[in-house]
């Protein structure tokens, strides 16, 4: 077992420790959630709960509201600014942090690192210790940060949710070999919360195994990217409790077309059923949709401790 597997496998007694916020968020006052690569595709998912749970929010990448906030959101709405990042020191999250302060803003930071850059850049810190043995990929950090966004939306995550994403991971360990045998083309969709794990899914994928991935709102992957699908295509869906019905007519639709569907929440070639709302499901995904990547990575001989161009952590000079 590489230390990519064990990361991923032995997280859930970090999630147990990971601390329960004790900020309260304002519901008349907006909120920008700030993060890059995997730190981007959690904020959506963030964002989605904290609008879900009456707190206006957006997710914004880190280089954007560094560079032109004005073109996500007026500068007079005074908004405050949540930044993620595992290490607390990448660069444009960073500084994204520190323009935020200067103009007035309050930031929190939820990050993995203790006395990082990050830590020195907010008003109030959100600290998850992480596995020690993850790599340059994010698994187990990824999870916690995300798992801290939920309760700062006010979500409860306990015991029953963390044994949830274990029990999945559990039963969907054995079978993921067999799903992705002969498929090189990897499609992730899903809706609200779950758009931004879709993506985060895809880009493990990606980055592990050099494979072509997409990621889509289940509807729109019909608008256009669905004339790429064929017997080499294998769709991860990702089901919403609340359109349950069209993305299982989807599925199918796709399976006519020559794809294999991989149904977290729903029909499938291979499915796993789910509880809990949307929220509480990509929190639950999560650990399974890294797995995945790892056991594509293993089927084409590729070493996920050493992704190809990536290091840990992204920093400009």
């Amino acid at each position: 077992m590489n230390t990519t597997t064990r990361s991923i496998q032995e997280q859930f007694p970090y999630w147990e420790q990971a601390p329960v916020p004790a900020l309260s968020l304002r519901t008349d006052q907006q909120h920008v959630v700030v993060g890059c690569g995997t730190s981007y595709y959690l904020a959506q998912s963030v964002a989605a709960a904290l609008n879900e749970a009456g707190v206006p929010a957006l997710a914004v990448p880190g280089s954007e509201w560094l560079s032109r906030p004005e073109a996500y959101l007026s500068v007079a709405a005074h908004p405050q600014v949540i930044a993620l990042s595992r290490s607390g020191e990448s660069t444009e999250t960073v500084q994204a942090a520190a323009r935020s302060r200067a103009a007035g803003l309050t930031v929190i930071g939820l990050t993995c690192e203790q006395g990082s850059s990050l830590t020195r850049n907010a008003d109030h810190v959100l600290y998850s210790p992480t596995h020690p043995e993850e790599g340059i990929v994010m698994t187990a950090s990824a999870s916690l940060m995300l798992l801290s966004g939920l309760r700062l939306a006010g979500l409860q995550v306990g015991l029953p949710e963390i044994q949830a994403a274990q029990a999945l991971l559990e039963r969907a360990q054995d079978q993921l070999p067999a799903v992705i045998a002969g498929r090189s083309h990897f499609v992730f969709l899903g809706g609200g919360p779950l758009y931004g794990v879709a993506q985060e899914g895809a880009l493990k994928l990606q980055e592990m195994s050099l494979s072509y991935t997409q990621a889509y709102h289940p509807m729109e992957y019909r608008h256009g990217p669905v004339s790429l699908v064929d017997e080499r295509t294998l769709v991860v869906m990702l089901y919403h409790p609340g359109t349950h019905a069209e993305e299982e007519q989807l599925a199918r639709e796709l399976q006519s077309k020559g794809a294999r569907v991989l149904g977290l929440g729903g029909a499938g070639d291979l499915s796993f059923e789910l509880t809990g709302d949307a929220n509480l499901r990509a929190l639950t995904v999560l650990p399974t949709l890294q797995l995945l990547g790892e056991c594509v990575a293993r089927s084409k001989n590729l070493n996920s401790e050493a992704p190809r161009w990536l290091t840990k952590v992204v920093t400009l000079a």
